[in-house]
């Protein structure tokens, strides 16, 4: 029989494309105002891997990557992506997204993404929001899966977050 524990507190990272960088600087004040203190934040990393959202927010598309100092409970993904998607309605323009903002955390063995599209891999939280499990740590590194997307299957996104790993694992101690 196992027995249940308490699962690890998990590193709040939040990803963000926009097609303005000037956008950024608002959007961030906003996410710091719900979610605390950043630890650091990614340079602006590539964005070419598809044209799925260029209909919607135009291009060329930015991204970067926000990471949170207080470590979070694993189960509040659900509620941090219902704020996350409140904040992509707020600034929307002419209907259109303006940005796209993805929650998710990190863990020692893999890196989860909040989204609310239902598909095999992934498990059901709560709020109609679904876990999923984008990339798994193995042999030193995050890697991808047969439905990981491109843009975090690149090696600018695992390297950024094997480096966060690191961080993470001193908070941890």
């Amino acid at each position: 029989m196992s027995t249940p524990k308490e699962p690890d507190k998990a590193k709040l990272i939040i990803s963000l494309f926009m097609n303005n960088k000037g956008f950024f600087s608002e959007a961030l004040l906003s996410l710091e105002t719900l979610f605390g203190p950043v630890d650091c934040i990614s340079p602006w990393l590539d964005f070419n891997y598809t044209s799925y959202y260029h209909g919607e927010m135009g291009q060329p598309l930015f991204r970067r990557v926000v990471v949170f100092k207080e470590l979070i409970e694993q189960k509040r993904l659900a509620a941090i992506k219902e704020k996350t998607n409140l904040l992509e309605a707020q600034w929307k323009q002419d209907g259109n997204r303006t940005v796209n903002i993805d929650p998710g955390y990190l863990l020692l063995s893999r890196f989860i993404l909040a989204t609310g599209k239902d598909f095999s891999h992934r498990v059901y939280l709560d709020r109609g929001i679904y876990a999923d499990l984008t990339l798994v740590y193995k042999k030193g590194q995050y890697r991808p899966l047969e439905w990981t997307y491109p843009d975090y299957a690149a090696p600018e996104m695992t390297q950024f977050l094997g480096k966060i790993r690191e961080k993470y694992s001193l908070d941890l101690k």
